[in-house]
Order: structure tokens, then sequence, then C-alpha cells
């Protein structure tokens, strides 16, 4: 990729789909694409006050019609909301489930898989996924959960904070590399 200016009518995560458009037309396979935390928000902060409304819509949204798989950096006071439940038959369907609070263990629920892992460089690993989570805006793309935490000897918390990556796309790879490709 090419460093290119940002002109003051476009917004950095515009200017990122466009280069992604542009690289991925020319690729012979489906690629996966990493991000930084900047790109796994709900909704992008516009650079001006003429913005234009497609601007206001979250980069997972933006990125629908891309032939590309995401996986992106989570800052970890974001909140994530999981399948609702089925039809009551009074009033609108409802689009959310229950809240999911990055920073709350008490709304994570039970985790589809739980792995733990010895890596020459980080030591001891404990990996966590969840299926089936969305942003409040961005209902239509459905993403995966995945938690990273160093451990010590003893399986305690070695860091502070974890790794929180989110997949979106099609067909993800196995949870046991996909996490090292961050």
């Amino acid at each position: 990729m090419r460093h290119e200016r940002i002109t003051s009518w476009e917004s950095p995560i515009d200017k990122a789909i466009w280069q992604l458009k542009q690289v991925c037309k020319h690729l012979p396979t489906r690629p996966i694409s990493v991000w930084d935390s900047e790109y796994g928000c709900a909704t992008p902060v516009a650079s001006s006050r003429r913005s234009r409304p497609t601007r206001w819509l979250p980069f997972v949204l933006k990125t629908a019609k891309i032939a590309v798989d995401i996986l992106v950096r989570l800052r970890s006071n974001l909140c994530l909301w999981g399948e609702p439940g089925a039809y009551t038959g009074i009033g609108c369907p409802r689009k959310h489930g229950d809240k999911f609070k990055l920073n709350e263990p008490t709304t994570w629920g039970e985790a589809a898989s739980v792995f733990e892992v010895d890596d020459p460089q980080l030591k001891r690993v404990r990996v966590s996924l969840w299926k089936n989570l969305h942003f409040r805006k961005a209902v239509t793309r459905p993403m995966s959960l995945i938690r990273v935490e160093r451990l010590d000897a003893e399986g305690n918390l070695k860091e502070l904070k974890p790794l929180w990556l989110a997949w979106v796309g099609e067909e993800m790879p196995p949870v046991e590399q996909v996490w090292r490709q961050y």
C-alpha cells in the first residue's frame, strides 16, 4: 500500500476502505485484513461538519460488499450485542439480544470455546471465543469475539488487559490459528 494524503472531505476510515477495495479487486483469493482499534468501533467520528451520511456508518457495514475477511482489535470499553430471542408476537421483533460489555465479565455468558496454549514468545496463553455478536448499529454484520489473555505459570492473569479481537466475514479459520494473525 502506498501512503496517501487524506483530504479535508475524507476520513481515515473512508480512505482505508477505498484502499482496501483497490487491493482486493486484484487478489486471486479472499484475503484476511487486520485492523487496529480505530476501525473496531461502531460509529467513526466524522472529520468535518459537512460530512456525508455514509461517514457515520460503522466500518464493518462499509466493508460488507468487499470480498475480504476482517480481524480487528477492539477497545476494552466497547459493548456488543447478542442475537435476539424468539419473536413474542407483540410489537416489533427485537434486533438485539443480551448486552456483552467487554470490561464487565458478568455480561459475557459462556464462551463457545476456550483453550490454553504454551507459546514460545508469550508463554502461557488462554484464548476464549464467543459467536454471533454485533455492534448496536451493525445488526446485519455478525462477528465472532476472541479474548486473548497472557497467564503466569499458575494459570493466573499475567497482564491487566486482555487483547480483544473480532472476526467479521466468512468462515473463520480455527481459533487456534486466527488469534496469532493479529
